[in-house]
């Protein structure tokens, strides 16, 4: 430390103040829900989102493929099963095995806290953008703020095991090292860079369109400042061949190829020459497609679906029920940005300004852009724009104190203003009190459903819930996190919403047809892959997917032979969704019409006031006339139910029928306190009598595991 100049050692202490702040506030939920036992298994908090559970799932296959678990005998020449879907080969659970396997830590441990100390990792470039500008200060305050700003936080808080734990990290990283590299024009950044774009693609295969933005601006910024500077084109293609679509080992090849070229005197004359080779290939090999397919997923979404091959089927998509990917109002994007709409107002102020005084930091703008693209894209982008906006706000705050007279009120000054921005994103931390996924009760029933079912039996849960059922009980699954279309959902969304009998038969057609379209995929790589929906309506000699449903419901179809067992996860949480399950199966999916929707009412917040219980929205039960009363409409009751578990947690259910030829039905599920206020069909719909009311029919199902919070059953035939 002595041969280190006192520049270098102040940032570094810099880094190291920032990063303990960063991991320090990020260990407040720690602090608040210590001891508490619904968020723990096996002396672990559990994660809480539901992503983290692939990766999860991928790392805990690894290591079971080293053989250091104990578990790894049975598993060590084939550690995850056929079709799995479990992720080996992606770098997050790759680099979570690799600390697990290091660490003397437990596993959960380590995917507990892992997001909190890579991801403030990104205080490091963000400090040292701010030296490369000679303003160490702007760096630490920046780095502060960015840390644990709204949204930044939300994503990579202790337990936030995803992606999200380097995806700032990594392109601030690439900005640090394109700033460096355009204003020291040192080779070992042309190196530097392209490296940096390998491991953020390997780490993100998403990252082509910020990539591609960042070299556009580049090329911009060097036509308009810098045009004769030969250096800015080396970087350039440099970047271009760390972009192209080729396997990680071919791109790595070609960077230290034009690496070790660019360094030879005698290849500078050809330097243009090879930014227009470098164009060709990245354009040959990809170049702007995927950038355009991700555009229109988040930007350009349609409601429904349609297939261009085969039946040409109609289908809800899923991109329509997910909060992350909806229109965001201004208040709520500047919250996530900067914590407060007068922070971030003054941060973009602060960051034209920096830009202004600072013209290479017009570079940043990919990810400000990125970040603002969340008003029509969704939450998720906001992130990209905190790090950025946290410099402008912290070069304005430095640039104020430098007016002070002395050094004293230059520091009383910083310290104040830093206090002030830092100080609603602390409340928002400190009432941020996320759950787990799932609660031990329901891990719980999941880690027993390890035990009794095979690695190749199906659990059929919606997709919300697959990634945390693979995880825990080492099953298959027909839906998850990454495998949610309008096609996948229907059957499921069919499964959950009817009558036991036909869902019954669409789960055994589903999963069989799921495995022998892995088969059919294995045979022949370029075989297009049609829904299973329409394979099972083809497979049966029709050519309208109405008529296979309605053979479905008349017992005229013959069920595929049995080669799995397959299992239903179905959780009391499931019904808060359940009326947006229902959208998926509710549309005619030869024209896309949608179906009219079932009624179905939750009511948790009801008041019983003796004549009539008022279950809010206008809406209450007549307990005279026995009629539910809908805003005004008076409309006949057809049964009252009511559920109680006694001391054994036995499920008793009382029934009384009033009027057998009206259509709505009321549910009271005593012990949660909660109504249900439904029509015939979500009343008969598998969900409903088989978690609420555990009215299997014995033909069919067979219970497994019957808990007040999940219900487990076993499919009979």
């Amino acid at each position: 430390m002595s041969n280190l100049s006192k520049e270098t050692k102040l940032t570094l202490l810099y880094i190291l103040v920032a990063f303990t702040f960063s991991v320090l506030m990020r260990l407040i939920w720690v602090y608040q829900f210590d001891g508490y036992e619904p968020f723990i298994f096996n002396g672990q908090f559990m994660i809480n989102t539901n992503d983290g559970y692939y990766w999860a799932e991928g790392a805990r296959d690894l290591l079971l493929g080293t053989g250091t678990n104990p578990d790894a005998k049975e598993y060590f020449d084939h550690f995850h099963q056929l079709h799995d879907l479990s992720p080996v080969d992606t770098a997050a659970a790759q680099v979570t095995a690799f600390f697990a396997y290091v660490l003397p830590f437990s596993f959960e441990s380590i995917i507990f806290y892992l997001p909190a100390f890579l991801s403030s990792l990104v205080v490091v470039p963000v400090i040292l953008i701010a030296k490369s500008l000679k303003n160490l200060e702007m760096g630490l305050i920046a780095a502060l703020l960015a840390s644990i700003a709204w949204s930044y936080y939300n994503r990579t808080m202790v337990g936030y095991y995803d992606t999200d734990m380097l995806n700032i990290v990594l392109p601030m990283f690439l900005l640090w090292s394109i700033i460096w590299a355009i204003r020291t024009k040192q080779d070992i950044y042309l190196l530097l860079t392209a490296l940096d774009i390998l491991v953020y693609r390997w780490w993100y295969p998403q990252s082509y369109a910020l990539e591609t933005s960042f070299f556009g601006l580049i090329l911009l910024y060097t036509l308009i400042f810098d045009r004769e500077n030969r250096y800015n084109y080396k970087l350039l293609s440099m970047m271009l061949f760390a972009m192209m679509g080729l396997p990680e080992y071919i791109r790595f090849i070609i960077v230290l190829i034009a690496y070790i070229a660019f360094k030879k005197e005698s290849m500078q004359k050809y330097i243009y020459h090879i930014l227009a080779f470098a164009m060709v290939l990245y354009f040959g090999t990809g170049g702007f497609t995927p950038i355009w397919g991700k555009l229109k997923g988040y930007v350009f979404k349609d409601a429904i679906s349609v297939g261009k091959e085969g039946l040409k089927l109609h289908f809800f998509t899923v991109k329509q029920t997910i909060r992350e990917v909806g229109q965001i109002p201004f208040e709520t994007l500047a919250n996530r940005i900067s914590g407060h709409p007068a922070i971030f107002v003054i941060s973009l102020i602060g960051y034209a300004y920096l830009s202004f005084r600072h013209k290479i930091m017009i570079l940043a703008l990919p990810l400000v852009g990125l970040g603002l693209l969340a008003s029509v894209g969704g939450l998720r982008f906001t992130i990209y724009a905190v790090p950025v906006l946290a410099l402008g706000i912290a070069f304005l705050i430095t640039e104020l104190s430098s007016l002070l007279p002395n050094a004293k009120l230059k520091i009383i000054s910083m310290m104040a203003f830093t206090i002030a921005i830092l100080f609603p994103n602390y409340t928002h931390i400190e009432g941020y009190r996320v759950p787990t996924v799932f609660s031990a009760t329901e891990v719980k029933t999941l880690d027993k459903l390890k035990h009794i079912a095979d690695r190749e039996d199906y659990v059929i849960g919606w997709w919300d819930y697959g990634y945390p059922i693979r995880y825990y009980a080492d099953v298959k699954t027909l839906a998850d996190g990454g495998k949610h279309s309008g096609s996948v959902n229907f059957p499921l969304s069919y499964i959950l919403t009817k009558p036991q009998d036909v869902a019954a038969k669409m789960a055994r057609l589903d999963v069989e047809q799921t495995e022998k379209s892995y088969a059919l995929r294995d045979a022949n790589k370029d075989l297009i892959q049609l829904s299973t929906i329409e394979q099972m309506t083809t497979e049966h000699g029709l050519k309208d997917t109405n008529d296979f449903l309605l053979a479905l419901e008349t017992d005229d179809i013959k069920l595929p032979k049995k080669t799995r067992d397959i299992y239903f996860y179905l959780p009391y949480k499931m019904m808060n969704i359940l009326p947006t399950i229902n959208l998926f199966s509710n549309i005619d999916i030869m024209n896309g019409k949608q179906g009219k929707r079932p009624f179905f009412f939750v009511s948790r917040h009801f008041k019983d006031m003796g004549d009539k219980i008022n279950f809010g929205s206008n809406i209450y039960l007549d307990k005279k006339r026995w009629q539910v009363v809908v805003r005004e409409q008076r409309v006949p009751l057809k049964r009252f139910t009511k559920t109680v578990y006694d001391k054994n947690r036995k499920l008793h259910v009382d029934e009384k029928l009033f009027n057998v030829t009206a259509n709505l039905n009321v549910i009271f599920m005593s012990n949660y306190n909660t109504y249900l206020i439904v029509d015939d069909a979500m009343y008969n719909s598998l969900y409903i009598q088989l978690m609420v009311l555990e009215k299997a029919d014995p033909k069919l199902f067979e219970a497994v595991n019957l808990t007040p919070r999940v219900k487990i059953y076993k499919l009979k035939i």
